[in-house]
């Protein structure tokens, strides 16, 4: 009985096991992974934040109308992406051949399209072939490394569920770049609607809100939506403009947040709010009780909002836009906030003149930024215009803008704040677009801004690619607004954003340079195949989003030169704004490559990177993942003005500003809730908050900066230039030095190795060591946005220094020599040497060529002008006398 038992229970065992296998088997094809899995995930900020039910999209009614007419819809089209199975696109790619879209679940619709609400349909890319071959130089095989699968165990949100899937592209590597099918978007550009069922001809949708009073959706499984622009990320389905005025006590204590940041009780996350009045534009409107839930701290106890002190934010001072949705319980839940004070027109602050504006670009954006907690600032600057008034009326609804996004630490008391490490925090920098539109609350002027985050795999869950302000910085759950100190620069400059009309032929710099950054940061939504985007040496965020510049810039300027039409078309038109402005973009170009490449050296991957881009070797690695390899160091070295943001963000913006630009700077200091535990931290130049007491001087960034702008490679025309410096003043020298007897042909006799030996010992002391300390430390950078009086200035008085330095040093240590040093005609060879020195430094910006023209000076002295012969005399008379 015993053993029959025992048997029966281990085939129950087994069915059992079986049973549950394909249980497991039938869930995975149903489409995607989602809550019902219950699968646990290392710790991380996402893995603790997501599983809150209101971060959860069932607690949502899927088929909603705005609250009240003080509600609008995010955007016309919005909903959630979902990701595919395999099975789905392999039946899919059979049938259409088609290997990129995705499932969306429709939120908001335009009137033409309530009948969508509430159903899933499938999101794919319009069929022209440029968007096609968008599409095959993004998709990549994804295979883990075990660098991938290592970094996931530690917390890394890298994209799980891609791992050995083909051909994933941008639309799948957005719906499946996190754990979960959370990511919510808004589609831009056209979209065109088919229905597969019955084969019609394509509907355009036109962009128009939903119905308030939009039916109960119908079922049509059937539904195509093709798009011609990546999808970009957002949150909230439906928006309002309201005043905080006040936390509302639950009906129950204990509904009060269990935990949150500051002291207990935690403040309620009911709030009665005021809605903005279009009639009175004041905010009298209605009141309401909207909840701004506590988010969950996340793995290192680090809160990402709180609505303590909400109402008091002086951020608020101009109401906040609400982004969200109705949950189950029918009360309006907050997932993403925006302050309206931010956005507005005309600006806190308007700084005129070029010098004054580069003085606020490298101190003024950052100065005192831990004093300024809980603030917006917005600061115009403009090197042309002759008042405020003027500078603001430049701006109008419509315009578009390039905008430089910079983000600092989370610093404080917290026991996890981030902290200055060796004077510096590196901090993110990343590029998006703005653009001025008329808000559909108030009809005044606002910004509108997006950005196209390269952004590495983190722990938070942020995805690179197309993001709105509010999603980023916003977004309640991992949202930036709150916990970081951020500078959106927004850059109006004709140049970059104007369509260029050559004739007949139309084209956009601007919409290139989108298409690159978006396509970088698809590939690296999935490390390029390897499943990880690691920041290392060679690549980052700021990096990888400058390559993408550099590679539109080259491409655009080839596109244009080598179409004859075009050329031709100039040629007869050279006066046309279109022509003029692109002469000065080719000019910009060339300012903007010597800045990526200051090395003057065209990195060995970026030169890869821009066949792949161009689709012309698509087999090729993007990224570079090998942290710490030898070649990735030395390739971050070439780029070394874009290894940190800061540096790289600040030289962009004074470069554009010298191109004619002017910058609108939207600066937020860890605003909305006060969380008393974080205050904003600054990020640096490298040892950036190492400065000299009493002053925003970092002498040693300084040093580092100017150290290796000088060791900067030589063009053949920078050795031109050397040798016509050396050949000019080299005449001046010997003629002033034979006239006046202290020069003459006295060539030094000895082996040709002693020759060898000086030679090498003259290039490097003094040439090399003197240069380096009086020519490239102590003198700016010769840069473009450098005023020539400010770097003359600097420049001689280097000089006087240079000359002190050789009578001092002599009258110190040599004082045998300091009769021929302190000769008056010695010291007028001097300045000629140093004076020959400094402007080859203007002009080439190299320790290698100005090294050269010392070395040239000194040694034809030595060895050939009888300067050893004249030390030896004065010795050998300094001996005799002591003798």
């Amino acid at each position: 009985m015993q053993n029959g038992w025992s048997h029966w229970r281990g085939r129950s065992r087994r069915w059992l096991g079986l049973g549950l296998i394909a249980l497991l088997v039938i869930v995975g094809l149903q489409g995607t992974p989602g809550w019902a899995n219950g699968r646990s995930f290392p710790p991380s900020q996402y893995a603790a934040t997501i599983t809150a039910p209101f971060n959860q999209p069932s607690d949502y009614p899927l088929v909603q109308t705005p609250p009240s007419s003080f509600y609008r819809p995010t955007a016309a089209w919005f909903g959630r992406l979902i990701l595919p199975s395999v099975e789905q696109y392999q039946q899919w790619a059979k049938a259409t051949a088609e290997t990129d879209w995705a499932w969306f679940e429709v939120y908001t619709a335009p009137a033409n399209a309530q009948n969508l609400l509430g159903q899933t349909v499938r999101l794919a890319w319009a069929k022209q072939p440029f968007l096609q071959q968008y599409v095959s130089v993004a998709s990549r095989d994804v295979r883990f490394t075990e660098r991938a699968k290592s970094d996931f165990q530690h917390g890394i949100t890298n994209p799980i569920r891609l791992d050995g899937r083909n051909q994933v592209g941008p639309l799948q590597s957005v719906a499946g770049g996190l754990f979960h099918d959370v990511v919510a978007v808004q589609l831009r550009g056209t979209i065109t609607l088919e229905e597969t069922v019955a084969p019609a001809s394509p509907v355009i949708i036109q962009s128009a809100e939903p119905a308030p009073d939009a039916p109960l959706p119908k079922p049509n499984p059937a539904i195509v939506l093709r798009v011609d622009r990546e999808p970009v990320q957002d949150v909230g389905r439906f928006q309002a403009l309201v005043q905080f005025i006040e936390a509302v006590p639950p009906v129950a204590p204990a509904s009060l947040p269990p935990h949150c940041p500051g002291n207990h009780p935690c403040p309620s996350d009911l709030l009665r709010v005021r809605h903005y009045n279009p009639q009175t534009k004041q905010f009298d409107g209605p009141e309401d009780v909207i909840r701004i839930p506590q988010q969950p701290a996340d793995h290192n106890g680090v809160f990402n909002m709180t609505t303590r002190e909400l109402a008091n934010s002086p951020a608020g001072a101009a109401g906040w836009y609400i982004y969200g949705a109705k949950a189950q319980d029918g009360r309006f839940t907050v997932q993403g906030l925006r302050p309206r004070s931010l956005f507005r027109l005309p600006p806190q602050e308007t700084i005129l003149g070029f010098n004054p504006g580069l003085r606020y670009i490298r101190q003024g954006n950052w100065q005192a930024v831990e004093n300024r907690k809980g603030t917006v600032q917005t600061v115009l600057v403009d090197a042309d215009a002759d008042s405020p008034a003027t500078a603001v009326k430049r701006w109008n609804v419509g315009d578009r803008f390039f905008l430089l996004h910079l983000f600092g630490g989370r610093g404080g008391t917290h026991e996890k704040a981030e902290t200055f490490i060796l004077g510096t925090y590196a901090g993110h920098s990343s590029f998006g677009v703005a653009t001025i539109m008329q808000d559909p609350f108030t009809t005044e002027p606002i910004f509108d801004a997006d950005y196209i985050q390269v952004y590495g795999n983190t722990p938070d869950g942020t995805l690179s690619g197309g993001q709105t302000w509010t999603h980023y910085m916003g977004n309640l759950r991992r949202g930036f607004m709150g916990i970081r100190p951020v500078s959106d620069g927004l850059v109006k400059l004709d140049t970059l954003t104007a369509d260029y009309n050559f004739g007949d032929t139309k084209l956009s710099f601007f919409n290139e340079l989108i298409t690159q950054l978006s396509l970088v940061a698809a590939r690296y939504r999935i490390g390029d195949g390897t499943g990880n985007s690691t920041i290392t040496s060679a690549t980052s965020c700021v990096q990888d989003s400058a390559q993408a510049v550099f590679h539109t810039l080259l491409r655009f300027r080839q596109k244009i030169e080598s179409n004859p039409d075009i050329v031709k078309w100039m040629a007869e038109n050279p006066n046309d704004p279109n022509t003029q402005r692109f002469i000065k973009l080719v000019k910009l170009g060339q300012d903007l490559k010597q800045q990526l490449t200051p090395m003057g050296v065209v990195r060995w991957d970026w030169e890869q990177n821009a066949e792949i881009l161009t689709g012309v070797e698509q087999q090729q690695d993007f990224l570079s993942i090998d942290d710490f390899h030898p070649r990735n160091l030395a390739t971050g070295l070439i780029s070394w003005r874009t290894a940190m943001p800061r540096q790289a963000q600040d030289e962009f913006a004074m470069l554009f500003l010298r191109h004619g630009a002017a910058l609108w700077f939207l600066r937020t200091n860890i605003i909305g809730g006060n969380d008393p535990g974080l205050a904003p931290l600054e990020p640096t130049l490298i040892f950036g908050a190492w400065r000299l007491p009493f002053s925003q001087v970092p002498l040693l960034s300084y040093l580092v900066i100017r150290t290796f702008g000088g060791v900067t490679i030589p063009t053949g025309w920078d050795w031109l230039t050397t040798m016509a410096v050396l050949v000019g003043f080299g005449t001046i020298a010997l003629v002033v030095g034979f006239s006046q007897g202290i020069l003459r042909w006295q060539p030094w006799q000895a082996p040709w190795y002693r020759y060898g030996g000086t030679l090498l010992r003259l290039l490097i002391v003094p040439a090399l060591l003197q240069e380096y300390v009086f020519r490239v430390l102590l003198i700016p950078y010769p840069k473009t946005w450098i005023s020539g009086w400010i770097w003359w200035t600097w420049a001689l008085l280097a000089l006087g220094l240079f000359v002190a330095f050789q009578l001092g040093y002599a009258r110190l240590l040599h004082r045998s020599r300091y009769p021929i040093v302190a000769h008056p005609m010695c010291i007028s060879l001097m300045t000629i040497l140093g004076l020959a020195c400094t402007l080859t430094y203007r002009l080439t910006g190299s320790l290698w060529t100005i090294a050269i023209v010392h070395w040239v000076f000194v040694s034809a002295w030595w060895l050939l002008l009888g300067g050893r012969q004249q030390v030896q005399q004065l010795e050998k008379q300094k001996l005799a006398k002591l003798a």
